[in-house]
C-alpha cells in the first residue's frame, strides 16, 4: 500500500493567514450602537452634527422600512405611508411616492414634502390620506420624527373589534399603556382636522389602533417607528390567534408594566430595526441607491 506523507513543511500554516486585524468585518447597524467600556449605553445615538449624513441615514432607514414592509406583506396598492421628519427644515417630512410599490422604493424615490403638501424635492405624487394625518402627527408631536401606517392584515383585522391589545404575551407588553384607540371612524382621511383628531388620540403614546382602518405607530427614530408598527402587527395577530382557541390570560398589570419598561423603550426598538437593516441591505442593496 502506498502512502503519502506530507511534510510539515508543505503544510498550511497559520503564520500565512493574514493577521486578523486585517480582516474587514462588514459594517452593522448595531455598531453604531452607543457602549461605554464595551458595553451597550441603552441609548439611541445622538444626532450626527453633519446634517447631510444624518438627512442622508433618515432616507436610507425610511426606505429600509418600506422593503421589510413589502416582505412582511403590507404593500396593499396606494395606501399605506412612513414618514421621517427632515433634520434641518423640521416642517418638512420624506415620504414614499405614491403608487409605488414598497418593494421598488429606493432612498433616491422618496420625496421630501413641505408642511402645505408641496413636493420641494423628488418626483412623483404625495398621497392626500397620508399628509393629511402625518402632517398633523408631526405638528402635534414635534419630539416625534417618524411615523407608520399601512392597512396591514391583523392590524385592520383588530381594529374593527375597537378595543385595546392585552399583555397576553411578553412581546405584546412593549404596548401596555402606550397606546391608544381612535374610535371615530369617519371615512377616508381627506381633511387635515381628521389628521388632527388622530394627533390627538394619539397623545403621549407610541401608537394608536385606527378603529375599522388600521395600525398607527410613531417614534422619536424611524428604527422605533418601523419596528413598533412591525411588533404592533404581530401583537394583534397573536391576540386573534389566541382568542380563536379560547380565552387568553392576560399578565397582571404590576408584571405587564414591568415588562414595559424593559422592553417598550426607543433603544429597544432602534436595536430591533438593526438585524433587519443588515439584513435587507446586505440582500437589497439597490434600496440605498
Amino acid at each position: 500500500m502506498n502512502t503519502t506523507v506530507q511534510h510539515l513543511s508543505s503544510a498550511p500554516s497559520l503564520a500565512s493567514a493574514p493577521p486578523a486585524q486585517t480582516l474587514q468585518r462588514p459594517s452593522r447597524g448595531v455598531d453604531q450602537a452607543l457602549s461605554r467600556h464595551g458595553k451597550l449605553a441603552w441609548e439611541v445615538p445622538p444626532l450626527k452634527s453633519d446634517l447631510a449624513a444624518e438627512r442622508l441615514h433618515r432616507k436610507q432607514r425610511l426606505a429600509a422600512g418600506f422593503r421589510l414592509f413589502a416582505q412582511a406583506g403590507f404593500a396593499t396598492g396606494v395606501a399605506g405611508h412612513i414618514t421621517v421628519r427632515d433634520p434641518q427644515w423640521t416642517d418638512h417630512f420624506w415620504v414614499n411616492p405614491m403608487a409605488v410599490h414598497f418593494s421598488q422604493i429606493r432612498t433616491s424615490d422618496l420625496l421630501l414634502v413641505s408642511h402645505t403638501g408641496e413636493v420641494v424635492e423628488g418626483e412623483g405624487f404625495v398621497n392626500g390620506a397620508g399628509f393629511a394625518i402625518h402632517s398633523e402627527l408631526h405638528k402635534a408631536r414635534p419630539e416625534l420624527n417618524a411615523a407608520a401606517h399601512t392597512h396591514s392584515l391583523y392590524g385592520k383585522t383588530w381594529s374593527t373589534y375597537g378595543r385595546l391589545l392585552e399583555p397576553i404575551t411578553q412581546d405584546a407588553c412593549m404596548f401596555y399603556g402606550d397606546h391608544a384607540l381612535f374610535d371615530d371612524y369617519t371615512g377616508v382621511v381627506t381633511e387635515l382636522s381628521e389628521g388632527a383628531r388622530i394627533a390627538e388620540a394619539l397623545g403621549p403614546h407610541k401608537a394608536v389602533i385606527l378603529q375599522n382602518h388600521g395600525l398607527l405607530t410613531a417614534g422619536r427614530t424611524v428604527e422605533a417607528a418601523i419596528s413598533w408598527f412591525i411588533a404592533m402587527e404581530n401583537t394583534a395577530r397573536a391576540q386573534i390567534l389566541a382568542e380563536s382557541g379560547g380565552t387568553p390570560k392576560p399578565l397582571g398589570p404590576v408584571v405587564a408594566a414591568r415588562t414595559a419598561q424593559m422592553i417598550g423603550s426607543e433603544f429597544i426598538a432602534w436595536l430591533n430595526f438593526q438585524p433587519q437593516w443588515d439584513l435587507i441591505t446586505r440582500e437589497q442593496p439597490d434600496l440605498l441607491l
